[in-house]
């Protein structure tokens, strides 16, 4: 048993049991055996490897990407230039290089951050050095102004509620401690009103996931690009509304299960976009379709960039170069998986690369 399942099974013990969401937020931030809160898990030597970690490419054409945005909105200057869950800082990093190809654009930039771990905070800073203005724990503390925000695999963390449904109601999936071990168990029959409207689509036994704080995160973000302009890019796993159990746990680039190890793997959810399109659009945005990462790379050139690239590499870097390029984009590795969608002032064209909503 891990520290943290030791000190998880204490609180079952006195209290009773705890929601996924509960035990989640507890293996990822607890602040001394928390996942996040403890380790830098990026890349081969970590747990997972993100997309900006596989190739240069994927955050120098989202830089581009940011650079025509603002150049659509006629150059705001000021303005924020925030990262939701930066990880290493690589992919600001690599957005920040292919911006200087724009004259004005870095000059007006002012870099946010939103991280509370402090390990990671450690590691950002290294990365960029004085290119951060600031860091800050929650969205809500990024300065006003116009936003252009980035939010790669930020959303598939944060924790979740799960439903299994059960005749006219729902039960809900909790972690409670039994034979020296953390385990799921659902509760019993209760009505939910926020999954009335899933009563339709849900067959007995399906189970359906929320995330209690997508909606505010989603709203204050489209908040402030409604009131001062600007874009908000999410890239993240996941579907058009949430279907079935997808908690999964992450340790050493293997699969396990989610309540073995608390603190110890990297746990996340597939992403209910349909949710985050929701929340932006009630706030005053509008939004783009859901767009396979594939499809929006591929649109925004990264064949002719791996190209350009590849021309000065032999060997065993140019194998591996052509593979991060299939990585990113192939529909059987991360092109189909992952999806991108992007929030902007409401009467703004779709932005470059993105299907229009319908």
């Amino acid at each position: 048993m891990t520290p943290l399942a030791g000190i998880l099974a204490a609180r079952i013990a006195a209290t009773g049991p705890i929601t996924i969401a509960e035990y989640m937020a507890e293996c990822l931030m607890h602040p001394r055996h928390g996942y996040y809160s403890t380790r830098d898990p990026f890349g081969q030597a970590g747990d997972f490897t993100t997309a900006p970690e596989i190739s240069q490419m994927f955050g120098e054409l989202i830089g581009l990407f940011l650079a025509q945005c603002w150049l659509d909105q006629g150059r705001p200057a000021p303005f924020v230039l925030a990262e939701i869950g930066p990880g290493r800082g690589t992919l600001m990093a690599d957005t920040l290089r292919a911006m200087k190809s724009v004259p004005g654009l870095v000059d007006a930039a002012r870099v946010h951050l939103v991280e509370t771990s402090p390990t990671l905070r450690a590691r950002q800073a290294a990365t960029l050095g004085a290119a951060v203005s600031a860091w800050h724990d929650r969205v809500e503390d990024l300065p006003e102004g116009p936003l252009y925000l980035i939010a790669n695999e930020f959303f598939d963390a944060l924790p979740i509620r799960q439903f299994l449904r059960s005749g006219a109601g729902w039960r809900e999936r909790h972690v409670t401690a039994a034979e020296g071990r953390l385990a799921p168990a659902f509760g019993p029959e209760t009505r939910y009103g926020e999954l009335t409207d899933r009563l339709e689509d849900t067959a007995e036994g399906g189970m359906v996931e929320t995330c209690p704080a997508l909606p505010a995160i989603a709203t204050e973000i489209a908040r402030r690009i409604a009131a001062h302009g600007g874009i908000a890019l999410t890239i993240d796993y996941g579907g058009w509304q949430s279907r079935g159990d997808t908690l999964q746990a992450l340790r050493a680039h293997r699969f396990e299960d989610p309540f073995a190890t608390p603190g110890e793997a990297d746990l996340t959810a597939h992403v209910d976009f349909q949710a985050l399109a929701a929340a932006f659009r009630g706030a005053g945005c509008d939004v783009s379709a859901m767009t396979p990462q594939g499809a929006f790379l591929t649109r925004l050139g990264i064949g002719a960039r791996a190209e350009a690239l590849a021309r000065n590499l032999g060997g065993e870097a140019l194998q591996s170069h052509r593979a991060a390029h299939r990585r990113l984009t192939d529909a059987e590795e991360m092109g189909q998986l992952f999806k991108v969608l992007a929030c902007y002032p409401a009467g703004n064209a779709t932005p470059p690369g993105l299907d229009p909503m319908r």
